[in-house]
């Protein structure tokens, strides 16, 4: 039968998830029952059960996988890491029936999770997401006083012609990662210098963000997790270093009192308790901003530095949110 856990952690990520296993042993470690699940084992491996409208609590019941079960009432903190939502594909529905039924998963447990005000999230889906579009990530940076570089956002062709003619070196960035494919190979969409006479009239079809390109020396990756700040200097060479991580040197460095501080305020403005940002340093030594991963990569470089991420994430999600 399945064990009843008191003040569980749910993590909630897909099932192949190397970062997550990392933080999960850290719970361990202390002794804190953590749930895993993923959305998409709906139907198959995951039932929730929840009442509303009862004297017991305004959301009561359970989350429940084959082998644990966790009480709502009693959740501590919520690890929303890489969650994937189930499709229903080749499950015998139909298109329109798999679509319904997405969503009442999607409204459904999550709702019902969204429901809960007793938990610590990292980080609550609702505020990431609200979190994760570039024209406000740029715009909350320069209000908090971080150095942003010049960038426009348009479709209109003209003024993106203008703008790149005006500036030395600009740069392309897309404003959303998705899934695409060429030819039936995945590609990726790094940030490519851009030239006035590359462009044409399919720039009207979506907006495009160009920047221009700072006369970086290192990248900087710096993981937020609660009020710990964890920044790691990344010299490549190369405009985008997630091109090639064989070629990537690291260093552990510190922030400028100001830049940490303005980083912690940026996480405060958006209600978001983690973070990974991405900052540049260019040839003067001065930092620029140039985006805010809500759920970031950053397992990997625990393993080359050292730094205790996990222990914090785990340290974190134990203090969770319920007294």
């Amino acid at each position: 039968m399945p064990s009843t856990e008191e003040r569980p952690v749910l993590v909630a990520t897909e099932a192949a998830d190397v970062t997550a296993d990392m933080v999960i042993t850290e719970l361990n470690r202390r002794g804190v029952p953590v749930l895993r699940f993923n959305p998409a084992d709906m139907g198959s491996g995951l039932t929730v059960s929840a009442r509303f409208g009862t004297r017991q609590a305004p959301a009561a019941g359970q989350v429940r996988t084959l082998s644990r079960t966790a009480e709502l009432s009693c959740v501590r903190a919520v690890y929303w890491r890489r969650p994937v939502w189930p499709t229903f594909q080749g499950c015998g529905l139909n298109e329109d029936d798999a679509r319904f039924a997405t969503a009442q998963v999607r409204y459904g447990l999550g709702g019902t999770l969204y429901a809960l005000d007793g938990p610590l999230w990292v980080n609550h889906p609702l505020r990431a997401a609200a979190s994760d579009y570039k024209p406000t990530q740029l715009a909350s940076a320069q209000r908090l006083g971080l150095a942003v570089p010049p960038t426009i956002v348009t479709n209109d062709l003209d003024e993106a012609k203008q703008f790149i003619t005006a500036h030395d070196q600009v740069i392309f960035k897309t404003l959303r990662w998705t899934p695409y494919e060429r030819d039936g190979v995945p590609v990726t969409g790094w940030a490519e210098p851009v030239t006035a006479t590359e462009l044409d009239a399919s720039v009207r079809v979506a907006p495009h963000l160009f920047q221009v390109r700072i006369d970086k020396v290192a990248d900087v990756r710096v993981l937020v997790v609660g009020r710990r700040v964890f920044a790691v200097r990344i010299d490549s060479g190369m405009l985008d270093w997630r091109k090639d991580y064989s070629a990537l040197s690291y260093s552990v460095v510190d922030l400028p009192d100001g830049l940490e501080k303005a980083l912690l305020a940026f996480l405060d403005h958006f209600g978001l308790v983690s973070g990974s940002f991405d900052l540049a340093i260019d040839r003067t030594g001065d930092y620029w901003w140039l985006e805010l991963n809500p759920n970031g990569q950053w397992g990997w470089l625990e393993g080359e530095t050292g730094l205790e991420m996990s222990a914090a994430f785990a340290d974190l999600l134990t203090q969770g949110g319920i007294t």
